[in-house]
């Protein structure tokens, strides 16, 4: 029972720090290509973002099980096809929605 729980926790973290990477990465590219200052976007995102990992799968591996850290690697991993396709699906949203309203305008 306690090594489940441990094996869960470990893909939760994964799964959070996925999310924190790559949903970051996202949010970085989106601001940075409109931003006066790009460099520093990305600059600063990827520091921000490589310490988290880094420093989550650390703590992870702290445990002496490679076993807990290939898990928490698997749901890091997962997260990225997830936040992917989440992505996708909110870019052709927000592409459909804008499409609309040129739509209304012209014909305003």
């Amino acid at each position: 029972m306690n090594e489940t729980l441990f094996m869960s926790v470990s893909l939760l973290t994964g799964v959070v720090i996925g999310s924190i990477f790559f949903g970051g990465l996202w949010l970085t590219v989106k601001k940075g290509m409109s931003s006066k200052a790009p460099a520093l976007w990305f600059l600063g995102s990827f520091i921000l973002r490589m310490g988290t990992a880094i420093g989550g799968f650390y703590l992870i591996l702290q445990g002496g099980d490679w076993l807990s850290g290939l898990i928490c690697l698997a749901g890091f991993i997962a997260t990225r096809f997830i936040v992917i396709r989440l992505s996708r699906a909110y870019d052709e949203k927000v592409k459909l929605v804008n499409k609309e309203v040129k739509e209304t305008v012209h014909e305003a």
